[in-house]
């Protein structure tokens, strides 16, 4: 599974950036089980920020929950980020993943998206 991610950038404490995630590739042959949403700021480590499955139940980190909505299109095969109430310290390059399951090989994998940076200014 390839994943796209999209929509980071600057932008000033308190304002918002909406992150997408697409996935393509050989997905017509697999289930997309759980998408998720980590992030990694400098000399930390990677950390789940929410994560959605097929269902639509939802999990969040405790730091972001309140002003950060996951969503997805399961049409589309995308994920969705909406980040309110952005702090400094959201500062950070968010990661998409996508766990999937092929039944038929017996195979469940998490594949990672690039990443996308984003920078909140205080």
């Amino acid at each position: 599974v390839q994943l796209q991610a999209s929509g980071g950038g600057l932008v000033q404490a308190g304002g918002s950036l909406r992150l997408s995630c697409a996935a393509s590739g050989s997905i017509s042959s697999i289930r997309i089980n759980t998408m998720e949403w980590y992030r990694q700021a400098p000399g930390k480590q990677r950390e789940l920020v929410a994560e959605i499955t097929s269902g639509g139940t939802t999990n969040y980190a405790n730091f972001v929950k309140g002003r950060f909505t996951v969503s997805r299109d399961n049409a589309k095969n995308t994920v969705y980020l909406q980040m309110n109430s952005l702090k400094p310290e959201d500062t950070a390059v968010y990661y998409c993943a996508a766990v999937w399951s092929d039944y038929a090989r017996s195979i469940e994998a998490r594949d990672w998206g690039q990443g996308t940076q984003v920078t909140v200014s205080s």
